[in-house]
């Protein structure tokens, strides 16, 4: 669940003490959290509290009577990836199912662009009884996904159905939402391989030589793909890029010969591959032990071919695997582009011209376009580096080989 928004509802049941822990759970599975409450839930659970575990104010009424500024239920609609309603008392499941609108949570509720679960909690004669059941049948004819009520020990004293789920089952029901989400895309369990950032050529133990590449537009391919159900190979160079994600899997690697290594023994395995890293063509042939001295008024270094990652990864490539390479270049950007996807049996290639504004290296916007192995070419206008990765996977997911 990690960087899933999830905008939990409280309503005024007893078993709203219980959401601090669905809250820390939540939270330590790697979700943003936000909460909005019905005025009588803070009797039962503290604003403070639930501000506190999950990093953000919390809403209770439609408008700050202090300040005058207006609590944008819409906003909280857009932001949601999932709505979760719990406790669902029976009162606000009552408005839900009638479309009512006289709070926070309701108004919410009917501006939600995101799916919505809810668990109900309330006394077992409540929750038996006809109107409660009708209700329930309603806002499931609604699309809401209904969580149901546990058996137990219940806050009038009563023994049977009516206790709200306990927060482990909540999260449960929540990852299986996810899942199933994910389970719809293109990309869901594809194995993907991505080489992002540059590779340092070490000088002597202090010196290296390097390029400007920041890792950025592999991270945000690689974050697009994950969001998408697939698993993720990252292989990357020094980079101050983060990405964390329980389908991915990081191999650092510092030198070009590493990055060979890492790539030779993961690419079999891969469905696809798209290598978007700043390669060194060349190394220093020799590599000196101690710090080079400033003794003399210049310095000869021998230099001697890297090996060519991508070139060997389509030397090898498999008829069902699909290969993906970047050309970044300073002049006859598409002649050179072309070149490349031919010598080195790719599928498509991501070209980009440093000379224009916006695009290259450690930058968060690129202008690319696009050559495909059909000489279908594909251009595309200056966007952020997120939107760019968006464009070059859901080109290849409908890629014909």
């Amino acid at each position: 669940m990690q960087g899933k928004r999830i905008l939990l509802g409280i309503t005024g049941g007893i078993a709203a003490y219980k959401i601090a822990f669905l809250v820390r759970i939540l939270k330590k599975s790697g979700a943003e959290v936000k909460c909005i409450m019905t005025p009588a839930s803070s009797d039962f659970i503290s604003p403070l509290v639930l501000a506190t575990l999950s990093g953000n104010p919390v809403g209770i009424e439609f408008w700050n009577k202090d300040s005058g500024v207006w609590t944008n239920h819409v906003e909280y609609g857009l932001w949601a990836d999932l709505f979760v309603l719990a406790p669902l008392t029976a009162n606000s499941l009552a408005k839900m199912a009638s479309g009512s609108c006289d709070n926070l949570v309701l108004a919410t509720y009917l501006s939600m662009k995101a799916p919505v679960i809810v668990a109900p909690a309330m006394d077992l004669d409540m929750y038996a009884h006809p109107t409660t059941k009708r209700n329930i049948a309603q806002i499931e004819k609604d699309g809401v996904v209904v969580i149901p009520a546990e058996s137990g020990e219940l806050a009038s004293g009563l023994e049977g159905e009516g206790r709200m789920a306990e927060p482990e089952t909540i999260v449960n029901a929540i990852k299986n939402h996810f899942l199933e989400q994910l389970s719809k895309k293109s990309l869901f369990k594809k194995k993907i391989l991505i080489t992002a950032g540059p590779t340092y050529e070490a000088l002597d133990p202090v010196r290296f030589i390097g390029n400007h590449s920041s890792g950025k537009m592999g991270f945000a391919i690689a974050e697009y793909c994950l969001n998408q159900g697939a698993k993720v190979t990252l292989i990357c160079g020094p980079t101050a890029m983060n990405l964390k994600n329980e389908n991915l899997t990081l191999i650092p690697i510092k030198t070009a010969v590493e990055m060979l290594d890492a790539v030779q023994s993961v690419w079999d395995n891969m469905d696809i591959g798209i290598f978007s890293a700043a390669v060194a063509d060349y190394r220093p042939k020799n590599v000196v032990h101690e710090k080079i001295k400033k003794n003399d008024d210049s310095l000869v270094v021998e230099f001697v071919k890297n090996p060519d990652v991508l070139g060997w990864a389509g030397s090898v490539k498999k008829e069902n695997q699909i290969l993906v390479g970047f050309a970044l270049e300073t002049n006859d950007m598409l002649p050179n582009g072309k070149s490349k996807l031919e010598r080195k049996n790719l599928d498509l290639i991501v070209m980009n011209n440093l000379s224009d504004e916006g695009a290259g290296f450690a930058g968060d916007t690129n202008k690319i376009s696009l050559l495909d192995n059909h000489n279908n070419l594909t251009n595309f206008e200056l966007k952020s580096k997120s939107e760019v990765a968006k464009d070059i996977v859901e080109y290849l997911i409908n890629l014909k080989k």
